[in-house]
């Protein structure tokens, strides 16, 4: 996607041998957190992002977007984007340029992209803080828009701690009260893997209009980052689904298994997916 471009700098969570590191850690995360708040910046790395990535997206593969009628009419705020998983950042980029294209009046198509000029920056979105700190690019992207949130589970997708930090629930509410967010539950790029009900309990508090996005491709498209182009010509979707009737007062566990439904991740389609490939086999 970005020109095959391969993160340079080291991971972030090295070692602070010094309390002088510590604060120059401290005052640098500090200032990213400012900086992400500055309308002029977030379109800036808008306009970097959206022009490194367009070729990847809408040039070398084929992006098919359908349902964006769902979304051309949604209230500014308080819109809270529930989607499966695939790559660290192409996923989110392309709902990036999506939304972008919408707002300057354009359907199921990105076409050329002048919108990155004045681009629709009242949007956040969900990572996990260890991804965003992986390198110069990851750090580049934080600037716009990220909720950067604390992981709830360690390399092999297994729960360590219950829900999202208290902290973290209270950034990404904060942010819905501005924005739109989005987010994946499942938490991971692995295909059908059990969400999570931090989603759950930000849609009680917050009562959202929820829209569930159904994507495939960009796992074969892409490496795991999203940054570095596997196959061209490849068929990238990008399905928005009308907006959940959600009842906020049901259990947990209904709402979740409500979400994962919509987004294609539950194990009804997990066995769907499986006869498929049986019958291909065959």
């Amino acid at each position: 996607m970005f020109n095959n471009l391969q993160p340079v700098l080291a991971p972030s969570n090295y070692f602070i041998s010094s309390p002088i590191a510590c604060v120059k850690v401290i005052i640098m995360s500090s200032l990213i957190e400012r900086l992400k708040n500055f309308k002029l910046v977030r379109k800036m790395v808008y306009a970097v992002v959206g022009l490194l990535s367009y070729p990847g997206l809408a040039m070398l593969n084929k992006l098919k977007i359908s349902g964006t009628e769902h979304i051309k009419d949604l209230p500014r705020e308080n819109v809270l984007f529930v989607s499966n998983h695939q790559t660290y950042f192409a996923d989110v980029i392309t709902f990036l340029h999506i939304f972008c294209a919408v707002k300057w009046g354009k359907t199921n198509r990105l076409g050329v992209p002048y919108y990155l000029l004045n681009p629709f920056t009242r949007v956040n979105y969900v990572a996990a803080e260890a991804t965003m700190k992986g390198s110069w690019i990851s750090r580049l992207f934080t600037l716009a828009g990220a909720l950067t949130v604390k992981r709830t589970w360690n390399s092999d997708a297994k729960e360590t701690r219950k829900g999202l930090d208290p902290s973290d629930t209270r950034k990404i509410t904060r942010a819905l009260e501005k924005n739109w967010v989005i987010t994946f539950p499942q938490g991971t790029t692995k295909p059908f893997a059990p969400g999570r009900k931090g989603t759950v309990l930000i849609i009680k508090q917050s009562k959202p209009v929820v829209i569930p996005v159904v994507i495939n491709g960009f796992w074969r498209a892409f490496n795991k980052t999203g940054l570095r182009l596997k196959k061209k010509g490849t068929m990238l979707t990008v399905q928005f689904k009308a907006p959940l009737t959600i009842d906020y007062n049901a259990r947990a566990e209904d709402i979740l298994a409500q979400l994962m439904d919509a987004i294609e991740q539950s194990k009804k389609f997990m066995e769907s997916r499986q006869e498929m490939l049986q019958k291909t086999e065959h």
